[in-house]
């Protein structure tokens, strides 16, 4: 069994970040509403192949998170390679999303709480077997009036950690995402407070569990305006708070912080990584990159459109390449905002 260290510290290494294609068939149905493409289980295995077979991926991705349709598919050239092994065979590692989503929290109005976690050891197992060598688990904690609450953080945390030490049980890095939503009229300030409790406590339950902290992936989100808030944080701000945040929480035996990007556009996605890095690259105990789904697929879906894969391949790559810069601080033409 490979060392769970090392492959954490592959997933996080430096101009390098992580894919994020574990979109379920209903989300991806959505994605596909939107171009115009019906979406049928031949056409996700199009776009998947699109995006696993971009040339030179490698240089810019050290893994993708795939879904469970996608981790059984192959590759729609003539030798059908299965998507772990062409994987692999680039250099990238194969990742698979184990929870069965977010559902009501009883007891708790708009909470949520993440499931899977019942025969979750003996899939662990087949996906290992299947050439997965990281997993993924998210969390979400909504920000309200009277919300987040205590139990709805408390047992989110108690779920990843669970995850976490099963993950490492069976030989897979565990990508902890304890993700405090976007949505709301919440500000900055607010962000920042709950995800700190919420970092806190997620760290608490992980150590409690006797996971290995040295060898898992933070994906946090970043600490931002909610959406509807009508005043919205400059890239400077958001990059000072989302730093000061996971300074103060985030142990330093964490090899590497990959964010996601939530509701954040794109542009806007590689510019607060950017300014991170520029910022204060120095004092960071761990490596900073990405783990993001549409902020590297939206425009190489909008350019195939069902058709044109030369044109999707190659604005994932624009994209890629924009983020491997980003995750050094080196990007250029970016939202200042």
């Amino acid at each position: 069994m490979e060392n769970l260290q090392e492959i954490a510290n592959k997933m996080v290494s430096k101009g390098k970040g992580i894919l994020a294609a574990d979109e379920s068939s209903p989300t991806c149905g959505k994605r596909f509403d939107s171009i115009g493409v019906e979406s049928t289980f031949e056409n996700r295995n199009e776009y998947r192949d699109i995006l696993i077979t971009a040339p030179e991926l490698e240089n810019y991705i050290s893994g993708v998170i795939l879904f469970d349709e996608t981790i059984k598919q192959s590759t729609t050239c003539n030798d059908a390679i299965p998507f772990t092994e062409f994987l692999k065979s680039k250099g990238i590692i194969p990742g698979i999303k184990v929870d069965t989503g977010a559902k009501k929290l009883a007891g708790f109005s708009n909470e949520k709480i993440t499931e899977g976690l019942d025969g979750l050891r003996e899939r662990l197992v087949d996906y290992y077997n299947m050439g997965a060598r990281f997993a993924k688990w998210r969390a979400v904690i909504t920000i309200g009036e009277t919300i987040p609450s205590d139990a709805c953080i408390y047992s989110n945390a108690h779920g990843l950690a669970r995850y976490a030490s099963l993950c490492q049980e069976n030989g897979l890095v565990p990508i902890v995402e304890p993700e405090v939503l976007m949505d709301g009229t919440h500000t900055i300030e607010d962000c920042y407070e709950v995800s700190q409790r919420t970092l806190n406590i997620v760290f608490e339950q992980l150590i409690m569990h006797h996971v290995d902290l040295r060898g898992i992936v933070l994906k946090p989100n970043m600490i931002i305006s909610g959406l509807d808030c009508t005043e919205q944080a400059s890239v400077s701000r958001v990059a000072e708070l989302t730093f000061k945040c996971l300074k103060d929480n985030v142990p330093s035996d964490v090899p590497g912080i990959a964010f996601l990007s939530g509701g954040q556009s794109s542009d806007l996605a590689t510019a607060h990584l950017n300014e991170m890095n520029a910022k204060y690259m120095s004092d960071m105990p761990w490596n900073l990159t990405f783990s993001y789904g549409r902020a590297l697929q939206e425009d190489a879906l909008k350019k195939w459109g069902g058709s044109n894969r030369k044109g999707a391949q190659a604005a994932l790559l624009d994209r890629a390449k924009s983020n491997s810069l980003a995750t050094k601080g080196t990007a250029t033409d970016l939202v200042n905002s």
